[in-house]
């Protein structure tokens, strides 16, 4: 007599990128590889439902309220706003978000170790990065004498991690700068007066001001001639000169760990908030020879991927 079939359970997944956007692709592929390591297949036990809201408020609203009336028993959003959206429209449905700066002064959880409600997730505190930052670039680019450390000030917790790279950075020959970008308009009018000065370079971290504006970032300091330092491997995929921070396909694959634990019946109150433990470094080679610097062995052998 054959076997019942497997019940099928129901994610929905609201992304915060384009469905053009690559690396937004090789982050949801490791969503599922990680679904599919605790023994969750779809077309066999599973069912995804996803969405691709890019950074549009109103697809944001209307692809959540969408998800939410499927009556899936798992809501993901890839950042602040899908996972507020989510929140929401869900009427309670648990939810995991990935991707938020800071999700206590989001309004997303209580607090990390105890989220309440019916969310948690995991975080992009960069506090395990921001202070190796300032070390990095002086090593690839030994002249740099300044840099600009450009953050959305609406996000809390960049207040102090700007004070952190303000502090380490004098020890290595550097002065840092805060600098205000809400909008690529505010950041473009900063960068352009900071680069006015000689040996000067820039720090972006992952909310500065978006993740969805690297290219147009990128460009920006190619344009100015800047050396660059940011939070994400795919600003140097897309151009950028070097990047030290969280692997976020790993924040992924830590997702569907968390998505697996409340499937099989724990609730996401109880589930603390997951900060990145896992770092990389990636360096892009034609962007260091256009902007005239060396990129000895050592530093070559030290990242973990390199661009030619």
């Amino acid at each position: 007599m054959p076997l019942p079939p497997e019940r099928v359970r129901r994610i929905g997944v609201l992304m915060d990128a384009e469905r053009r956007d690559r690396g937004a692709q090789e982050r949801f592929e490791a969503l599922t590889e990680g679904l599919k390591a605790k023994g969750w297949v779809e077309g066999r036990n599973l069912k995804i439902e996803i969405r691709w809201a890019g950074d549009d408020d109103r697809r944001i609203r209307d692809y959540a309220a969408d998800l939410a009336e499927l009556t899936p028993e798992l809501l993901i959003g890839t950042d602040r706003d899908t996972a507020k959206a989510l929140l929401a429209a869900g009427g309670g449905m648990p939810v995991v978000f990935l991707n938020v700066v800071d999700p206590v002064g989001a309004g997303l959880v209580t607090t990390l170790e105890r989220p309440g409600g019916g969310v948690t997730g995991l975080c992009l505190t960069e506090f395990g990065a921001s202070t190796q930052w300032p070390e990095i670039i002086k090593r690839i680019a030994p002249n740099l004498m300044r840099v600009a450390i450009i953050h959305d000030p609406d996000v809390k917790p960049n207040q102090s991690q700007i004070a952190a790279i303000q502090t380490v950075a004098p020890a290595i020959g550097l002065e840092a700068f805060g600098v205000d970008a809400k909008s690529f308009r505010e950041l473009e009018r900063a960068v352009a007066g900071f680069s006015r000065t000689p040996n000067s370079g820039l720090i972006v971290g992952m909310a500065a001001p978006s993740r969805r504006e690297r290219s147009a970032i990128v460009q920006l300091a190619a344009r100015f001639k800047l050396p660059a330092i940011y939070a994400d491997r795919l600003f140097v995929t897309a151009g950028g000169l070097i990047s030290y921070g969280p692997d976020l396909k790993e924040q992924y694959r830590l997702a569907a760990g968390y998505a697996d634990r409340i499937l099989k019946g724990e609730k996401p109150a109880d589930l603390p908030v997951q900060t990145p433990a896992k770092f990389t470094v990636a360096i892009n080679l034609k962007t260091a020879k256009a902007l005239g610097l060396t990129v000895s062995p050592g530093l070559r052998e030290w990242a973990d991927e390199v661009v030619d």
